[in-house]
């Protein structure tokens, strides 16, 4: 088994799974995205024994792997030396019926055979209990049960169920189905109601994507990434979780190694910014019901950088001992520790995602008089907190400053709750918060500003190069004409740009240098191009970083500038939102081709 970040998601806003170049699910949690990985091998080493479950075609020669188009849906090709070839079709089931949304915890799969006399294995081995041996039930005539001390998945299927439990080698004469779930009896004919499954999943998806507003460059692009995106969302409670992954490493042997099963309001943020510029409002009525409930809880006190699915305030982090790590390049963390972290940038973020409900005639559910009040407390803690030290956005574990981003992002707090007052019709409150917004903005140009090197540094008590100072422009502190956003602009790419790519800073940080570039902050760089007037470099640099996506059409948290290979976990809603927000912005108009 070759390990690495060549990778098929599928999903359904429940659980989802990472499929690679052979066909295997290799990585996948339940009851959902950060929960115990079922199938862990990507986390396995470089031949894990499981963790895994493989259909492979005897004596295969060929490979070929592509989506249904405008979803999450696999189809994996295999072909056989004498010309046999069999298709696996594989989705998590996504559909709307009786009123509501069906996303079961459960992974299906359709083998069909398509030419010759094609014969094949199949090898499911889960784990249980993060990377130990599942105990395994021969179960019925149709099924087999894996059991953990937490659960128990039952897989039902229509292919002989003795061979598939042995991993014998049988032929492919007719369509094979297999359903994986909890441990229930199967209701229904399994053919016909996977079939019937797999139809309304398609088209659930294809009416989804038929909803967004996408440019017109580039539009498999921006599908393909907000697709991911939405399975990025736990549709439950409206959280989104940063990367569906955990413990893949920023380079090799750094014990970077992070868990990005959670809810970030940062990473969130942006995702549903970019949504948002796609019209996907869906998610972001889902998110912003997440974050009403995390607002309720804090009750005007302190909000942590990142929280659970379910709104867990504590995510203690620990060592998952029985998993060798990505390539053997452990450690496998569950949990993460940034929890505890002081991030005053999420005052901000909380804020900017909630603006929208106060504006957007189009909200089922539009925000109101309440809603801003319980917001004004989040603002409260901005103005308090914008001029003292925190982690900042890379969330440094062993040294704080006051970060020029998260002062930036409270004073963004502070003026777009003076927008919400005023489209509340509160005059008052709208001149209380925009005076507060000119306060922190004066005090952040006084500190943050280095006139002896011309540029705004990423702290206020040192002159540091930071590719966050970029968002300066996205959140409209500085205009794209600004002197000092074009010559802090030239000193963060002249310190920071490697090649095609962007590195978050160049200094020491708690694990010493860093190696690999930041893919988000490559597309920070693409967007400050663009609107600085420099728009052919733009669109070169754009085609480099899609020309570095997988196969899947998606990227990771991380690029080796050198090599060119990804790194981090994945897929990242950062470098997703980036794909985005590039695209809309550089490709030409609608009105240019029709």
């Amino acid at each position: 088994m070759t390990v690495s970040l060549d990778l098929w998601p599928i999903g359904n806003c429940q659980v989802s799974a990472l499929i690679d170049t052979a066909g295997q699910l290799v990585w996948g949690c339940v009851p959902r995205v950060d929960g115990d990985p079922f199938f862990s091998a990507l986390l396995g080493g470089d031949d894990p024994a499981g963790g895994f479950w493989a259909i492979d075609i005897e004596d295969g020669v060929e490979t070929t792997q592509a989506y249904l188009r405008n979803t999450p849906i696999l189809v994996t090709r295999h072909r056989d030396a004498a010309g046999g070839e069999i298709e696996i079709v594989d989705f998590c089931p996504y559909f709307r019926r009786n009123g509501r949304t069906y996303r079961p915890m459960a992974f299906a799969r359709i083998v069909r055979p398509i030419a010759g006399s094609p014969r094949i294995r199949v090898r499911l081995r889960p784990t249980c209990g993060w990377g130990s041996t599942c105990t395994i039930s021969a179960g019925g005539s149709n099924h087999i049960r894996y059991l953990s001390g937490t659960m128990t998945m039952r897989l039902t299927t229509s292919a002989p169920v003795g061979l598939v439990a042995e991993e014998r080698v049988f032929r492919v004469e007719q369509a094979h189905h297999f359903f994986l779930g909890p441990d229930e009896s199967f209701a229904g004919d399994l053919a016909e109601t996977l079939d019937q499954m797999l139809d309304a999943t398609t088209a659930e998806w294809r009416e989804w994507v038929r909803g967004l507003a996408t440019p017109v460059e580039w539009q498999d692009v921006v599908i393909r990434s907000a697709i991911t995106l939405k399975l990025c969302q736990h549709e439950e409670t409206g959280a989104i979780v940063a990367a569906l992954t955990t413990s893949i490493p920023e380079h090799a042997g750094s014990q970077r190694n992070w868990d990005y099963r959670y809810c970030w309001i940062r990473d969130a943020y942006y995702t549903v910014q970019a949504l948002n510029r796609l019209g996907a409002l869906d998610v972001l009525e889902g998110y912003l019901g997440y974050l009403r409930n995390i607002v309720d809880d804090a009750r005007g006190g302190h909000i942590q950088p990142l929280y659970g699915v379910l709104g867990e305030a504590t995510l203690d982090e620990r060592i998952a001992e029985n998993l060798p790590g990505y390539r053997g390049m452990g450690p496998v963390r569950v949990g993460n520790a940034a929890y505890s972290q002081v991030q005053h940038d999420a005052y901000g973020q909380i804020v900017l995602s909630n603006t929208q409900g106060f504006l957007d005639q189009r909200l089922l559910r539009m925000s109101g008089l309440a809603d801003f009040e319980a917001l004004e407390k989040v603002g409260e803690r901005a103005w308090a907190l914008f001029d003292k030290p925190d982690a900042g956005l890379w969330e440094l574990r062993t040294r704080q400053s006051v970060h020029t981003y998260s002062a930036a992002m409270c004073w963004a707090a502070c003026d777009r709750l003076g927008n919400a007052a005023q489209a509340l019709g509160l005059d008052e409150r709208a001149a209380f918060w925009g005076e507060r917004a000119a306060a922190i903005r004066t005090r952040i140009e006084e500190e943050a500003w280095r006139p002896e090197t011309q540029r705004m540094s990423a702290t206020f008590s040192g002159d540091d190069l930071d590719a966050s100072v970029i968002q300066l422009l996205d959140l409209r502190f500085l205009a794209p004409d600004d002197p000092r956003f074009i010559s802090s602009l030239e000193a963060i790419e002249s310190g920071l740009r490697r090649g095609s790519h962007m590195l978050r800073y160049a200094t020491e940080d708690d694990f010493g240098l860093p190696e690999t570039a930041f893919n988000v902050c490559t597309f920070w760089l693409i967007e400050a191009l663009h609107l600085t007037g420099r728009s052919a470099e733009a669109r070169t640099l754009y085609e480099e970083m899609l020309s570095r996506r997988t196969q899947a059409g998606l990227l990771s948290e991380d690029i080796d500038p050198l090599s060119g290979e990804l790194w981090g976990n994945y897929p990242q809603t950062y470098s997703l939102v980036g794909l985005i927000n590039c695209a809309g912005l550089l490709s030409k108009p609608w009105n240019s081709v029709r």
